[in-house]
């Protein structure tokens, strides 16, 4: 299924269970609150594992510095710094930030086998991982900016992250 819409991330206030990257004890929303916290294209990306159209999306060319987490769960995910433009249309990476965030199980919908991403806790589609990516690791993550929310390097230590703010220092 192709979606197409506009993409307009939720903002968590402080209250939200989404809001935090403590994800040792996190607990999935259930469907019905999930749709009320989501847009509808993050809900069917995340949670019926569709995809958002190539290039109309809101991360495939963002060129700011900071991380990207899970839009369900706040999962720490990738960094802006693993970012490269693969000209798929989609945000693409050459390593996860956290690695322990991330699932990796092969998929048959296509002809092919591919690997799709999914968020460990939250159990959300990200994506899918291919080898053709850049050095050095040779792989690409393909993924859905519907399933990500952006947090800028200026705003780590206030949204929770600030173990990532080392990573933009210079």
């Amino acid at each position: 299924m192709t979606l197409i819409s506009t993409i307009s991330l939720t903002v968590f206030s402080n209250n939200d269970s989404v809001a935090t990257n403590n994800t040792s004890e996190y607990v999935k929303p259930n469907k019905q609150e999930l749709r009320k916290q989501l847009t509808p294209l993050q809900y069917s990306v995340t949670q019926s594992d569709d995809t958002e159209p190539p290039f109309k999306n809101e991360f495939w060319d963002d060129k700011r510095q900071g991380i990207y987490v899970d839009v369900v769960s706040g999962e720490a995910l990738f960094s802006s710094t693993h970012k490269y433009k693969s000209g798929t249309g989609w945000p693409s990476f050459y390593q996860p930030l956290e690695s322990a965030n991330i699932t990796e199980d092969t998929d048959y919908i296509l002809i092919f086998p591919r690997t799709e991403v999914r968020s460990k806790n939250a159990d959300s589609h990200l994506g899918h991982l291919f080898k053709d990516g850049p050095e050095p690791t040779g792989l690409r993550y393909c993924i859905n900016s519907a399933s990500l929310k952006f947090i800028p390097k200026d705003k780590l230590s206030a949204e929770g992250y600030s173990q990532y703010a080392s990573l933009f220092k210079q």
